[in-house]
């Protein structure tokens, strides 16, 4: 029944910490953490098209606002920008959603949506997505390019080898995917360009003790660390590249 009271939590290096967001009125299936100890939540339930709530540090609700629907990634980084990624249902329906890729302010006010250049495809889905300070990176069908978007207005748009990857790592000019081409284990180094991303090797991935790690849910990607949980939602790998 709505609403209710959550509790969110935390586990920061081993430093574990409780914290109540009251009063909700979603069924949450994205959250993140915004800077200065507050919470972007995003979901559905009694609040309607308001499928986005801000929680502040004394975990009660600051603000909704209708982020679209067909969310398939949402995530924050420290420079106070909240990025919004959809797949097909909510691109084809939704004209929040219709750009595929959205940035907001940590208010929650739409800031910048994806327009595609002249002869290039729209976005349909978006596969993987990365975020750091500032930018983000995305690889979407159904051309599965590089798209690299920056917070002061820098677009870039680069060929890939990887169909279909499950996620991404960027550390300056170079970029790790993993997954694509129905091989989940399977990692692609590339270097980046000005124009594409070029193989420069691949590995598999593997589990500390050397055995392959096919079994994941849904990678995070952040700036150059990839996040991996394992069988048990207890169980975290990281990936740094």
């Amino acid at each position: 029944m709505y609403p209710y009271d959550a509790l969110l939590v935390i586990d920061n290096e081993g430093a574990v910490r409780e914290q109540s967001l009251r009063n909700m009125s979603l069924r949450v299936t994205h959250l993140d953490a915004l800077p200065n100890g507050r919470f972007v939540v995003q979901g559905y339930g009694a609040a309607g098209d308001q499928n986005a709530q801000i929680y502040g540090t004394d975990g009660r609700r600051r603000r909704s606002f209708a982020m679209g629907s067909a969310v398939e990634y949402l995530m924050a980084d420290r420079r106070h920008h909240v990025w919004s990624a959809y797949f097909d249902e909510g691109v084809y329906s939704d004209p929040i959603s219709a750009a595929g890729l959205v940035r907001w302010d940590s208010g929650g006010n739409r800031q910048w949506g994806y327009t595609p250049a002249k002869g290039v495809e729209y976005i349909d889905t978006v596969y993987a997505l990365n975020v750091d300070d500032g930018v983000a990176w995305a690889n979407y069908y159904p051309t599965f390019p590089l798209l690299e978007l920056r917070a002061n207005g820098v677009i870039r748009l680069r060929r890939t080898p990887v169909v279909a990857p499950e996620g991404m790592a960027v550390e300056g000019e170079h970029i790790t995917m993993l997954g694509g081409d129905r091989q989940r284990d399977r990692l692609h180094r590339c270097r980046l360009t000005e124009s594409e991303a070029l193989l420069v090797e691949e590995a598999c991935l593997t589990l500390p003790n050397g055995a392959p790690l096919t079994r994941y849910a849904r990678p995070v990607g952040r700036g150059r660390h990839l996040y991996l949980r394992g069988a048990s939602p207890r169980q975290w790998y990281v990936m740094g590249v």
